[in-house]
This record gives structure tokens, sequence and C-alpha cells, in this order.
């Protein structure tokens, strides 16, 4: 799988992945989001693509801390189409996430994956991540 950097152009493929993923309704905004986080400067946006076509999607920030020495990287989106999962492509993502993140001298990374999401639970203890208990969400 060939990794780069999202593209407005990507954006139809993103939507269907994020659809899997369980958000709906990207379409009408993401070419623009893609866009603005494209320019900014805390975000790796990235795609997998197998012979042309994009199959895989992560996005990631990079957040700046107070009390450590080195920010923290945030793993926000992470999706495999389907059908390519289980081959080993969410772990070159995870990979490529990794040495991003230590590129940028981040000291961890952290991500949020709702209960539901057992295989996904599966993957990232694989990936040697811990469970973290606590997570508050407020809706604004």
């Amino acid at each position: 799988m060939k990794i780069r950097p999202a593209q407005p152009e990507d954006s139809e493929a993103i939507v269907v992945l994020l659809d899997q993923l369980g958000y709906p309704g990207t379409g009408k905004f993401l070419c623009e989001r893609i866009k603005t986080l494209a320019a900014y400067p805390g975000e790796v946006l990235v795609v997998g693509e197998e012979s042309g076509c994009v199959i895989a999607v992560m996005s990631m920030s990079i957040l700046p801390q107070l009390a450590t020495p080195g920010p923290f990287a945030q793993i926000n989106y992470l999706c495999v189409l389907q059908e390519f999962r289980s081959s080993g492509l969410g772990r070159q993502l995870e990979e490529y996430a990794v040495t991003a993140a230590e590129a940028r001298g981040c000291g961890w990374i952290v991500l949020h994956s709702h209960s539901r999401r057992t295989d996904a639970h599966r993957f990232y203890i694989r990936q040697g991540y811990e469970e973290s208990p606590k997570y508050f969400v407020k809706k604004l």
C-alpha cells in the first residue's frame, strides 16, 4: 500500500471510508475539510492506496502540552475499507502514525475507540496500546 497526503480529490473515497466507520453524511463538507486540515501544521492526514484507488485513511493531530516536554499525537480516524481489513494495511497506517509522531517529538499517541468497535480494540492492543478507562465527552 502506498501512503500519501490526502488531497481534496480523494474526498469521495474518504466519504465511503468514514461511512464504514460510522460517520455518514460527510460528503457535504469533506472536500473543504481536507483543504483545511492539509493547511494545518498540527495535522497529519494521509490515505493509503492500492492500484490508484484509495482504500484507507488516517487522520492524526499533534497537540502541544503544558505539563510535558513534548506534544502528544492523537489518532482521530483510522479506517481501512471493509474488504481489505485484516490484511496488514491498518498496521501499516498505524506504523506510519508512530513514525510521524516521533518525528514531531511526541512522547505518546492516544486515540478514542467506541466500545462497540471490539475488532478495533483487538487491533490497537496488538499494536501495543493500553486501555485507559476514562474518557469524558461534552457535546456542544
